[in-house]
């Protein structure tokens, strides 16, 4: 399967998140909280081992490096996809956490082969990235992702391209995700992202950055021409491009030590900080070095856009594998 371009990141479209459910949260996850914001109390997901979770600061530069950073823009700025409000939407990928009981949908799939057709999680009104609070999907552009944690159960439930016709949920694709494990896709398979990763492991949230002061995981970005390829953990490409000279999806940049995190505000230096020493993995087509977070009314819009001073040659592609090639 080969997705389209992510709309969303060129057009700034974006997305709300809420929290859902009581109940008694299952002993490993204790830690989970409903909070303001569906908070996770800080806590990272998925297993130590995780790539998402492994530091990459004292692995060696890719020999491709430099070119790779070329075609994405030497003097690209980074783009923090997520904020408050744009255009009267909230601005990010959201997701909402809900509890064992909360009742599950069928969801029918346009790539029903690569997707996990059990009935998902789905609560009333829930948060649909590019789509206004309160509204069901009907025949919207964009991206459309809906991330669902059963906190009870410990799933992640993420599909794509959402849409709810004749009282039933439809998707572009989805997947089910262990919440604390390190499970991957097959080879070939895509996810709710094109590349066939989570997407909310990757993404900047308030509850780690603001009110735990750290980011302990590698961060989800997107990048408008990628090559037919992809590297692990990714398991899927979306472009029909072999030029070398474009990135395979999973491709990891880390910015160079060199950055000084000090210069940037107190608010947004655990994303600084993260990017040195997790880095941040291509997982879709969209804007060129678009960073994906959760939106919240409580960001500091003026303070988040100080990341844009990071450029395109702030950075450097992590040593890849060999890209796996059709």
């Amino acid at each position: 399967m080969q997705r389209a371009l992510c709309v969303c990141a060129l057009l700034g479209m974006t997305a709300t998140f809420a929290a859902a459910g009581e109940g008694p949260v299952a002993a490993r996850s204790a830690a989970i909280k409903i909070g303001p914001g569906a908070s996770l109390g800080g806590q990272r997901v998925l297993s130590p081992d995780s790539a998402w979770n492994t530091p990459i600061d004292d692995l060696p530069v890719d020999p491709e490096s430099a070119r790779l950073i070329a075609t994405l823009g030497v003097d690209t700025p980074l783009h923090p996809d997520f904020g408050t409000v744009w255009n009267n939407v909230p601005w990010g990928i959201p997701y909402v956490v809900v509890n064992g009981a909360a009742p599950r949908h069928p969801v029918r799939f346009e790539y029903a082969g690569e997707s996990d057709d059990v009935p998902y999680p789905i609560p009333a009104n829930p948060p649909i990235e590019g789509v206004a609070p309160g509204r069901l999907p009907i025949g919207d552009s964009g991206d459309r992702h809906l991330l669902v944690i059963d906190r009870d159960n410990e799933k992640l439930y993420e599909l794509y391209a959402v849409r709810f016709v004749d009282g039933m949920w439809q998707a572009g694709s989805g997947a089910v995700w262990d919440l604390f494990g390190n499970t991957r896709r097959p080879r070939g398979w895509t996810s709710a992202d094109a590349a066939g990763l989570p997407i909310f492991p990757g993404l900047v949230r308030y509850d780690e950055v603001i009110q735990f002061g750290r980011v302990e995981h590698a961060l989800r970005f997107t990048a408008p021409r990628t090559r037919r390829a992809f590297v692990g953990p990714a398991t899927h490409f979306a472009s029909s491009s072999d030029d070398r000279a474009l990135p395979p999806m999973g491709a990891r940049l880390r910015l160079r030590a060199a950055i000084d995190e000090n210069a940037f505000p107190a608010s947004v230096r655990p994303i600084v900080v993260a990017l040195k020493r997790y880095g941040m993995i291509l997982a879709d087509n969209g804007g060129a070095l678009y960073l994906s977070g959760a939106p919240d009314a409580r960001w500091n819009d003026a303070e988040i856009a100080q990341l844009r001073k990071l450029r395109g040659r702030d950075f450097e592609v992590v040593a890849m594998s060999t890209p796996v090639t059709p």
